[in-house]
């Protein structure tokens, strides 16, 4: 399966001109409170008193909170996508699947580290949590590797579960309420792989 072909975060149609200027307005202003103030500081109204519009157009443009946040984190996550799925290896295309697997979890625990106010902000509620396009292309892409190294597992299964090991809230769990490095939860992600490979 060729998963460069994917869909990437965002899933919206085209908009026109005022909407796509209007869009960018609060994207802008919801990146400015969350700089200035941490990513709590980003409500509906919030974002409406700082681009200067009703929140009824916050509404409209983003649904909620989490489709606001998720927004957001879409140019982050699209450059983060495009290392695994077009960049240099052995993260991206090159390198054989063993070794991009093995370089895709610390890339997304760096990832999701540098973002880390945002993701867990943006943490959809438990029915959700597997529809966010990202994850889902995550999964999708760990998935099409664990099948190329072990073509009769249950490459589904096991991507989840791999997965799992470097979920956001997991790992921020870990690093301040456990004290552990984010080179110990590396290191685990390493373990897990190594075991999985022939």
């Amino acid at each position: 399966m060729d998963n460069t072909r994917l869909p990437l975060l965002s899933t919206e149609t085209p908009l026109r001109a005022d909407a796509v200027r209007n869009r960018a307005r609060l994207l802008e202003a919801a990146a400015r409170l969350s700089a200035e103030h941490g990513a709590a500081a980003i409500t509906m109204e919030s974002v409406a008193a700082a681009a200067g519009v009703g929140k009824g157009t916050v509404s409209r443009r983003f649904g909620d909170r989490n489709g606001l946040l998720q927004a957001l984190l879409d140019h982050a996550e699209q450059g983060f996508q495009a290392s695994f799925l077009s960049g240099p290896p052995p993260l991206g295309p090159g390198a054989d699947p063993a070794a991009r697997l093995r370089a895709f979890g610390p890339a997304l625990l760096h990832h999701q580290r540098a973002n880390r106010d945002l993701y867990l902000a943006a943490e959809p509620a438990p029915d959700r949590r597997f529809l966010v396009p990202a994850g889902r292309l995550r999964h999708t892409h760990v998935a099409v590797l664990v099948r190329a190294i072990l073509p009769d597992a249950d490459a589904d299964l096991l991507a989840h579960t791999l997965l799992s090991s470097v979920d956001v809230v997991l790992v921020d769990h870990l690093l301040r309420g456990h004290g552990m490095s984010l080179d110990r939860v590396e290191a685990g992600w390493h373990d897990l792989v190594d075991r999985l490979l022939p």
